[in-house]
């Protein structure tokens, strides 16, 4: 099936010739003074400066106005001098938009944004604004210099400003509106500081229940026919009008199509998923059901369940979950059935072993006691099925923690104890089964098979054997400090051979861990060819330098693959099909090149031009960064789609749930372990927690 890819970038053209503009040595950041990095002049500055005095520059400052006294002026073509030019073409984007947005903001990476008033969205307590940012780029996609529009979403600023808010914790406050401009509140200017009576906070999630403002239902429409309206209308509006074409010469066709050598699709064998007795499906949640695991766990060989709950659960959310788990669910409109028969492995209860306990203040203390004096029989894997009485919507810290503090005592038992946890409130509220707890089913029993070692579904793919790592992350903004995971993989198989976790500083333990992976995949495969990291940020050469090293020790002269892969769906880079209007999603499985080593990765349910993808399914692409330690080795294109392949196929390996994932399993399961290990009291995983998948 052909596709019409249409790209939130548009071209334009440079001013033609040199044109003349002054810099001047000692300014200040300011709102009228922009820095220019010596770097950025390429070998402008050569027959300006001397040698000495080249050397000691570090920056200068333009106002991008006419000279003043002690001005150097500079004659400066920028369709040569591309890097200063986005400088420029900056300056003329904010200048145009000062006055004509609500709000304006220069980013962390000095792209525009602008936000404007949406009435219709709006109440008494807050004011909501459509953010858009404006970014420029050189020649990424085309032959010219480029401005990525992209659409962000609405944004709320709370209607009291600062000086009417009483007897407030004011280290909540994140960023404030302060004469139609954002400001970051520890880092406001002493004029802004000034102004308390103009100062309105933005309404962060931290900020919501503080002011009684409700948190927003997810929307679960298809986003691309509203983003895509909404960025035509905006370039319509603000763009494609002649005082901003005076300012930038925008290309008159607009947004600009994706040339046929731009992008392609993974081989559509990708999406193919082997399951019980090698029967194939592509969409685990209609296959699973009626194809069963591909593979069982095999050791050990028994399995048995116990619950942890509130006395006060008992006869409503536990029985209910030991009913749906035993005999299955039936209403009028669904049915499913028990957990033998849908993940083939015995529910076998062991009554003995069930957990009891008062309220949530005596839970951990009556579940460690309980752990600590239980006789564990020998080749048993033992899954404890934790009914949570904590409410999604209690904000109490300690109880929060609960469900933390009782994973980990599992976790660190002896012969390690797996656990699931169901919140009460999804099986039985206001005296009565809730009946869509049928739809939490499938995630939750699939979850647990994998918890066992079983495989519920692999890919129907020749299996590679190749050391994968993945490093994902999580930011603990309580103890304002990022946690890194790591997962090793050996094949394509979706078979783990270990997690750990660190404190982002600690890249020495991080390159200990992937040396023993390498050694551990050496002892099996006995050479490697390459090693390929799945990296949730760019790396640094700092985070690099130990891995490195620790392949040079191990005499290893292999290349190192980078994939850099942005663990949030992209919203700044989107493409949209316009051979299927309706839908406008790219198939499952497209790349776009979108830079130099960028690439655009779709992952989704549209499978075809017959699929009917689920509302929750349109995902947006994620995007991708590609390096490697081996000069010229990616300039292979047919490497570059084995590697984004690869990414995809590992998309489809999650086995938390049985929804399409736009994320691969090598970010989302170390970002997972990352999470829940913040929250933990040891310092270090148990060797069990390094093994299975109980993070799940």
């Amino acid at each position: 099936m052909s596709q019409s890819l249409l790209l939130n970038i548009i071209p334009f053209n440079p001013p033609f010739g040199k044109h003349k503009f002054a810099f001047y040595y000692n300014k200040e950041k300011t709102e009228s003074y922009y820095p220019i990095f010596k770097g950025d002049f390429g070998n402008l500055l050569d027959d300006k400066l001397t040698a000495l005095e080249l050397f000691e520059l570090e920056k200068l400052y333009t106002d991008f106005k006419e000279p003043k006294e002690g001005a150097l002026i500079i004659e400066i073509d920028l369709a040569v001098s591309t890097r200063f030019a986005n400088h420029y073409y900056r300056y003329l984007i904010r200048n145009y938009f000062t006055g004509i947005a609500d709000i304006i903001h220069q980013n962390f990476t000095s792209e525009t944004e602008v936000w404007f008033h949406n009435p219709e969205k709006s109440t008494s307590k807050f004011k909501a604004y459509n953010q858009f940012t404006l970014k420029v780029q050189h020649a990424r996609v085309t032959n010219k210099p480029e401005l990525v529009l992209s659409y962000d979403g609405t944004t709320k600023v709370y209607t009291k400003p600062v000086s009417k808010i009483y007897n407030f914790d004011t280290t909540l406050f994140n960023w404030i509106v302060c004469n139609r401009v954002l400001y970051k509140w520890k880092f406001r200017p002493q004029e802004i500081i000034n102004q308390p009576q103009n100062s309105y906070p933005v309404v962060s999630n931290i900020l919501k229940p503080h002011f009684e403002i409700a948190f927003e239902t997810p929307n679960l429409d298809n986003r691309y026919p509203k983003y895509l309206n909404l960025l035509l209308d905006f370039y319509n509006k603000y763009l494609n009008v002649e005082s901003f074409k005076k300012l930038i010469l925008l290309s008159d066709e607009g947004f600009c199509k994706a040339l046929a050598n731009q992008f392609r699709i993974i081989n559509t064998a990708s999406n193919d998923l082997l399951y019980g007795n090698n029967k194939t499906g592509k969409e685990p949640k209609k296959d699973f059901k009626y194809k069963g695991p591909y593979q069982l766990p095999s050791s050990p060989n028994n399995f048995k369940f116990f619950f942890i709950y509130q006395a006060s659960d008992k006869a409503g959310a536990v029985t209910e979950l030991y009913k749906n788990f035993n005999k299955g669910f039936k209403d009028a409109q669904f049915s499913f059935p028990r957990m033998q028969d849908y993940i083939k492995i015995p529910f076998e209860l062991d009554i003995s072993k069930n957990i009891e306990f008062t309220n949530t203040q005596t839970a951990v203390a009556t579940v460690k006691n309980a752990i600590k004096n239980a006789d564990w029989l020998p080749d048993t894997r033992y899954m404890a099925l934790f009914v949570n009485p904590v409410l999604k919507a209690d904000k109490n810290a300690d109880h929060n923690a609960i469900y933390y503090q009782i994973k980990e005592l599992l976790l660190y038992e002896d012969i390690g104890v797996l656990s699931q946890v169901i919140k009460s409130e999804h099986l039985y509220k206001n005296g009565k089964p809730n009946s869509y707890f049928n739809t939490f089913l499938p995630h939750i029993e699939i979850a647990i098979l994998a918890k066992f070692g079983g495989i519920p579904w692999r890919l129907n793919t020749p299996t590679n054997n190749e050391l994968i790592v993945g490093i994902g992350a999580f930011y603990s903004v309580k103890q304002q400090l990022r946690f890194i995971g790591s997962a090793f993989c050996f094949n394509n198989e979706g078979a783990f051979k270990g997690f750990d976790c660190f404190k982002k500083n600690d890249t020495i333990s991080l390159a200990g861990s992937i040396r023993e992976a390498v050694l551990k995949f050496l002892v099996v495969n006995h050479t490697a060819s390459r090693l390929i990291i799945h990296f949730y940020k760019d790396i640094s050469k700092k985070e690099l330098e130990p891995i490195m090293n620790t392949l040079y020790k191990l005499n290893l002269n292999i290349p190192v693959i980078i994939l850099t892969i942005n663990k949030t769906e992209s919203k700044e880079l989107l493409a949209f099909d316009e051979s299927d209007p309706q839908n406008l999603m790219p198939l499952s499985g497209t790349i776009v090149k979108v830079g130099l080593s960028e690439y655009l990765l779709f992952n989704n349910t549209r499978y075809d031009e017959s699929s009917r993808p689920a509302k929750k399914e349109y995902h947006f692409p994620i995007k991708i960064s590609i390096s490697c330690t081996t000069e010229g080795m990616l300039d292979d294109m047919d490497l570059i789609e084995q590697l984004l392949d690869q990414v995809y196929q590992f998309s489809r390996m999650y086995w938390k749930s049985t929804d399409q994932q736009s994320l691969p399993v090598t970010i989302k399961y170390p970002e997972m372990v990352a999470e829940i290990y913040s929250r933990f009291k040891y310092q270090k995983l148990s060797d069990f927690g390094k093994e299975s998948l109980w993070f799940l």
